[in-house]
């Protein structure tokens, strides 16, 4: 019986589908850097240098690597590409182990193969083997060569979204463009003038002008008749202006030069204002004491009049009525002196007439002295101490009133807040201010300043009060 031999599969010795799919898209080029980041035992980043490019750590924002060391500059190349080859560049302080071909070493103990750069850094080849760590005071990287991960494509739509929109469907279209087209012919139907009909313009003008020829004449326009009545009343007017009576005979007759008696008449009632005038002031207030008692003028014209008997009349409402009698009227004098002008009761010279004058109190001055400024300056110090003068004033104006012997100084200590704000007011008074202290802290701790530099500001304001 002969036994079969076992025939190989042809297929077998072929690669199956999904490692001819993972050979096609097999990454090819040199490997790229992949670094990571380690602190406090922790991993805090990881990252693949898809572009062979420099690697720099320090401080400073533009580093790829941001740590905060002192041991190395604000934008250090811990990896530099120099012929497309990468190299580390390490400095003292640093320290680390790195696997090479040569074997596993120590920073310490590759310094002395080492090239040294011109700013006194180490710096050692890598292959694509290379591999290790590096320390920088409290950051530990981790490093090695990997294959280059494979492009990511495009993401695309699936085939059944994206069928219909690459076809057009034409019959929708038709429709959709016929459809917009007769709508636009019958809107531009509506506004053209073709469909107007024709008008004659000669026929519609010779249609107006017989239509007003038609319109009905307007109504006159009435007029009012005078009647009987009104007819004598204007007569008898005209004769009264024509021929003037005894009433216009005397307005004439007036009109003429006065005679002695109306201007003697005329006189007398002049004398008597002039003299009522002197009785309204009755000797009292600053005016009439500086012209009858200072003797600014001369009293001479007053001393004549007093003395005769013009512009003295026996009613109630003209007449002097001088409680001395009469003769020479001498300012100051008791009984017929110019104080009894306009008494009517009691005798002269023993009450005067007027008003009581209301002595005003004493008036005071706020003086603020240039504020000085501790701590942040303030920009507007001195415009706003400024504007506190007047409620300052005020404050010591209220205070007069009840004690006017009141005066002093007030060291005032302002410390303002970061915003500008009164955080709180302490006062130092001298002298006897008494409650207007109080007013004058709550008037400064109504103030607003601006923002002081650095935050904290302490403004010293010196006010003096002084009585006038």
């Amino acid at each position: 019986m002969t036994q079969q031999q076992p025939q190989t599969s042809v297929h077998s010795a072929r690669p199956g589908q999904m490692t001819a799919v993972m050979r096609a898209v097999a990454p090819t080029g040199p490997k790229v850097l992949r670094i990571g980041l380690v602190q406090a035992g922790r991993v805090l980043e990881e990252r693949i240098i898809k572009t062979r490019s420099d690697v720099t750590v320090g401080p400073s924002e533009k580093c790829m690597f941001v740590i905060s060391s002192q041991n190395v500059p604000a934008n250090f190349r811990l990896f530099e590409l120099i012929n497309n080859e990468y190299h580390l560049t390490f400095l003292e302080g640093m320290t680390g182990r790195i696997a090479l071909p040569t074997g596993i070493s120590d920073l310490a103990v590759l310094k002395g193969q080492a090239r040294r750069t011109p700013r006194g850094a180490y710096q050692i080849r890598l292959t694509e083997d290379s591999r290790g760590k590096v320390v920088i005071g409290e950051t530990t990287f981790l490093f090695q060569f990997v294959a280059p991960p494979p492009v990511q494509p495009r993401p695309q739509l699936p085939v059944a979204v994206t069928r219909g929109a690459t076809s057009i469907d034409w019959p929708t279209t038709m429709i959709a463009a016929f459809s917009f087209l007769l709508h636009f012919l019958a809107i531009g139907s509506l506004y053209s003038d073709w469909l107007d009909p024709v008008v004659d313009e000669s026929l519609n003008v010779q249609g107006l002008i017989d239509s007003v020829k038609s319109l009905p004449a307007p109504p006159p326009v009435e007029q009012n008749q005078p009647t009987i009545a009104d007819e004598g009343t204007t007569q008898q007017e005209e004769k009264k202006a024509e021929s003037p009576g005894k009433g216009s005979g005397k307005a004439a007759g007036s009109a003429g030069p006065m005679s002695a008696a109306q201007v003697a008449a005329l006189t007398n009632e002049l004398e008597q204002l002039e003299m009522a005038t002197i009785g309204a002031l009755a000797s009292t207030g600053p005016a009439t004491a500086g012209v009858l008692q200072g003797g600014e003028v001369a009293t001479g014209a007053l001393d004549q009049a007093a003395a005769s008997g013009a512009g003295v009349s026996g009613d109630a409402l003209g007449g002097l009525r001088l409680g001395g009698g009469g003769g020479t009227i001498r300012p100051g004098e008791a009984g017929g002196g110019l104080g009894s002008i306009g008494q009517t009761g009691k005798g002269a010279g023993t009450e005067s007439v007027g008003k009581q004058q209301k002595v005003k109190g004493p008036r005071g001055s706020a003086n603020v002295a240039s504020p000085s400024v501790g701590g942040g300056a303030v920009s507007n110090a001195n415009s706003v101490v400024a504007g506190m003068r007047a409620g300052f004033r005020a404050c010591y104006m209220r205070e007069l009133e009840n004690n006017p012997d009141a005066q002093g100084r007030i060291q005032l200590t302002i410390k303002v807040g970061p915003g500008g704000e009164v955080q709180s007011v302490s006062a130092s008074p001298s002298g006897n201010l008494g409650s207007a202290v109080a007013c004058v802290r709550a008037r400064a701790a109504a103030a607003s300043f601006a923002p002081p530099e650095g935050g904290m500001a302490v403004i010293q304001v010196p006010v003096t009060f002084v009585k006038q």
